[in-house]
Formats: C-alpha cells, sequence, structure tokens
C-alpha cells in the first residue's frame, strides 16, 4: 500500500559527477537505509531523486540528521541546494504493494489548481485522469498526492511504470488524454497548461 507521507528530495549535480554522488549518497547518508526509499537519476537532466516514504512526522527528525551528512558528503559535487517537499497520500488509481513504486521508472506529474476549483477537480478527474491511467497497460502505479510542505504546492502524480519512457510516454500524448489537459487547462490549473510539469526518473541500479 502506498505511504501515507512522501519525502521527495532532489538536487542538480555537477556534470560528470552523477555516479559519485549516487555512490556517496547510498553508502554515506543513512547507516541503516529502509529498504522501501529509493534513489533516482533524471533521465533528462544532471538531477537526482531521493523517495522517502514516512509513516508520522517524528520520522522527519530522524532524515534531517542524514540530510546533513548527505550534505557534507556531496555538496562539493552540486550545481544547487537540494529541493525537498513533503506530499500526503490522497488516492491511488492504480496502488502499489509497496509504499512507494519500486518499478524501473517514475515520473512525477505536477499541477497547481485553482483553490475555488479544486472539489471539482477531484470529482472531474476520477473519470477523466484516472479513467485514462486505469486502463494504460504501460502505467503500472499511480499514485495522487498533495503538497503539505513545498515552496510549489499544488497536486503531485507519482507514477511507476517498466517499459521503456518512448512507450510509456505514448499514454499522455495520446489525442484523449491530450484533450483531457485542455479542458485542464482551461477550468482547473494555474497558469494553464503551461503549470503542467513532468519529469521522469530512472531507478538508480537498475
Amino acid at each position: 500500500m502506498s505511504a501515507t507521507l512522501l519525502v521527495l528530495n532532489e538536487v542538480g549535480v555537477a556534470p560528470g559527477k552523477a555516479d559519485e554522488v549516487l555512490a556517496r549518497w547510498s553508502e554515506s547518508n543513512y547507516e541503516e537505509p529502509p529498504a522501501d526509499r529509493a534513489l533516482f537519476r533524471s533521465v533528462e537532466d544532471d538531477s537526482i531523486l531521493e523517495v522517502t516514504p514516512v509513516k508520522d512526522y517524528a520520522e522527519l527528525d530522524a532524515l534531517s540528521v542524514g540530510w546533513r551528512s548527505l550534505w557534507d558528503a556531496v555538496s562539493a559535487n552540486l550545481v544547487g541546494d537540494f529541493r525537498r517537499q513533503l506530499l500526503e497520500f490522497v488516492e491511488a488509481p492504480k496502488d502499489t504493494a509497496d509504499p512507494l513504486p519500486l518499478t524501473p521508472y517514475v515520473q512525477l506529474r505536477y499541477i497547481e489548481v485553482k483553490p475555488a476549483e479544486y472539489t471539482a477537480y477531484r470529482e472531474w478527474r476520477e473519470n477523466t485522469i484516472f479513467g485514462v491511467v486505469r486502463r494504460a497497460e504501460p502505467v503500472t502505479a499511480f499514485l495522487a498526492y498533495h503538497t503539505l510542505l513545498s515552496t510549489q504546492p499544488g497536486v503531485m502524480f507519482v507514477s511507476g511504470f517498466e517499459c521503456e519512457p518512448e512507450e510509456y510516454q505514448k499514454v499522455f500524448t495520446s489525442a484523449e488524454y491530450q484533450h483531457i489537459v485542455e479542458q485542464a487547462g482551461d477550468r482547473f490549473i494555474v497558469g494553464g497548461e503551461s503549470g503542467l510539469y513532468t519529469r521522469v526518473y530512472k531507478r538508480a541500479g537498475v
């Protein structure tokens, strides 16, 4: 079952340093990392993402200790600071047996919803976005979260898949889904369609 809380921890890495940062991250950040915490590398640029399932807020204190040690281990090879978000589970059109998708790839799909339209958006997405992903064989898991702590507040979908990204992307470039995006942009998304962003990551070691 998907985690009630997720912490996303992402950072940009200097060119050619991703493998070194991943190795140090794995070795020195946490002495006893939970098996369900996962590291991912962006397929689009030199960014590394850690996704950590959290059962309650008390665990954040222990995470912050690990983050300080991580800074000491990898900061010389970074091009920017860490960007962290705390997400709260809302629903799962395609749930996972684990607290987070441990598929070879994950995609983050983000929008900021107009507050006055949030209730209507929740009803609308059940038969539009969720209808598509439930039928889509390439989508292994699709989890809906909302940000609790973030400088970029809004809805975050965490999608897991096992096929190559090009095959997976066909689900969201279809005429049916593009029409859904147009509907959402016109009514629900702050900034319209340009307020949607997506990023794909490959799990480290896969």
